[in-house]
């Protein structure tokens, strides 16, 4: 059986609509324009503090202001799940892989008290024995550190990294761990153009090219 880490935002649930919420709530208060949900997609993958950081300079907002936004981010990002679903057939996958015995884990760059809190929203807990959060270590994608923290915390086992974007390509990569590529994430490149050993558009497919490649 084989050792299965998921990246969360952009791979299993769509939260581009209320983090652009929260962001927006953020700008509002520092009487700026709002993200249309394009720019929100464009500055996911790296973290809160990579966000809140283009964000103010989308906007031209002084850096001196950035500590306060990224506080307002982070108290509104804590409960921000009433927009964000669950993409088709995640949840019936997990329980496949689930059931055949693979160990499933998470490793996010979203920090970890809100990637919780959505786990549980959406009725994820159960899957993730072994959660990683942005801030859960002091590094955090593409460095390999997480995943391999999340990989060693699930035990021994071939191990599978599952993401939807350039960081998290990245991040397998180093780690040097197959990388499968959900297509309908918040990628900004061509699937061409990222290391991976498989890629899928449904998640009906998945427990496939895990057993391809574990």
């Amino acid at each position: 059986m084989a050792i299965v880490v998921f990246d969360l935002d952009g791979t299993l649930i769509d939260s581009a609509p209320d983090i652009r919420a929260t962001a927006n709530d953020v700008l509002s208060a520092m009487d700026a324009a709002p993200l249309d949900l394009a720019e929100t997609i464009s500055f996911i993958g790296n973290g809160a503090g990579v966000f809140v950081r283009k964000m103010r300079e989308a906007r031209h907002l002084p850096e001196a202001r950035e500590a306060e936004m990224l506080r307002l981010f982070l108290e509104g990002y804590e409960n921000a799940k009433d927009l964000t679903q669950l993409y088709s057939g995640v949840l019936d996958a997990l329980k496949v892989l689930q059931g055949q015995g693979h160990a499933l884990g998470l490793c996010t760059n979203k920090p970890e008290v809100p990637a919780r809190a959505i786990l549980k929203h959406m009725g994820l807990e159960p899957f993730f024995p072994a959660v990683t959060g942005g801030d859960s270590l002091p590094l955090r994608k593409p460095d390999p550190a997480p995943l391999l923290a999340t990989c060693d915390a699930l035990g021994d086992g071939p191990r599978i990294y599952v993401g939807d974007s350039e960081v998290d390509a990245e991040t397998a990569d180093r780690a040097g761990i197959p990388f499968l590529l959900f297509e309908g994430g918040y990628r900004k490149r061509p699937v061409a153009d990222l290391p991976h050993a498989a890629s899928f558009t449904d998640f009906a497919a998945l427990p496939d090219l895990v057993a391809a490649h574990a």
